[in-house]
């Protein structure tokens, strides 16, 4: 059984995952470059699959979610030239499975599509998906499958690299929190901060949500930060690592069927 490569193209990050039919072999982690070309992504990709006794010459399909148009026309050029064209790339005419309850549907990213599909197949709804990258996104779903919408959030990392660099006498801490809120030194007031007010920011965003939605939902955490949040917080139920590359193989199931 041939490979098929899901890719989740992200502005901080690119997150890639290798399927035998509905089993997931390995996952990777690149920082998002936008003047990577095809032949250097090939070579990436062809780097990261030998780590498994692989190489790209094993993967027959590939389906790509991405938020950064550059790495999108690239790896589409990618798929053409290696795959025989055997790619889907999430967007306008292609079928999610998912209603888009929102304003201005061609807005919603392909991540976010995927979520709902994956979290709605998973584990049901209604439900949200936190989503921790460069920004946490809060995608609500219906108990019918829907996409009804959320919220945008600036992630942790770039809140915290904005502080660093806007106040001249904080310096930069590690992203883990302190043993108390009320901190004793600049380091564990500034980790106190960061991490148990972004914990609070999350809590208060799922609390409105829940309000609104008028029923209780189920609240699941993805993204690469999503396990240094969770444990912090009953308001998240569970940690799916790899629900956006679950969410692109379904929608490439549901396009080749």
């Amino acid at each position: 059984m041939g490979i098929l490569l899901a890719v989740d193209v992200g502005n901080t990050n690119v997150v890639l995952g290798a399927y035998r039919g509905a089993d997931l072999v390995r996952t990777w982690r690149a920082a998002t470059a936008v003047e990577r070309t095809e032949d250097e992504l090939a070579v990436m990709i062809d780097g990261l699959l030998a780590r498994e006794e692989l190489s790209l010459d094993d993967v027959d399909s590939m389906v790509v979610g991405s938020v950064v148009p550059p790495l999108t026309l690239a790896l589409t050029s990618l798929a053409d030239r290696h795959l025989g064209g055997r790619s889907v790339v999430i967007g306008p005419g292609v079928k999610t499975g998912v209603r888009l309850r929102v304003d201005n549907p061609s807005e919603v990213g392909a991540d976010r599509i995927a979520n709902t599909l994956a979290a709605h197949r998973r584990y049901g709804g209604p439900a949200i998906v936190v989503d921790f990258g460069t920004s946490t996104n809060f995608d609500v779903v219906s108990a019918e499958g829907d996409f009804l919408g959320g919220a945008f959030a600036p992630g942790i990392e770039v809140a915290s690299e904005s502080l660093f660099g806007r106040a001249s006498r904080l310096f930069r801490v590690p992203l883990t929190a302190p043993r108390e809120a009320i901190g004793k030194n600049t380091a564990d007031c500034l980790r106190s901060g960061i991490v148990f007010g972004y914990v609070g920011l999350v809590e208060g965003l799922i609390a409105r949500i829940h309000s609104e939605l008028g029923a209780r939902a189920r609240v699941i955490a993805t993204g690469g930060l999503a396990t240094t949040i969770a444990p912090l917080t009953r308001a998240i139920e569970k940690v799916d690592e790899d629900l956006t590359l679950e969410g692109l193989r379904m929608l490439w199931e549901l396009n080749t069927a």
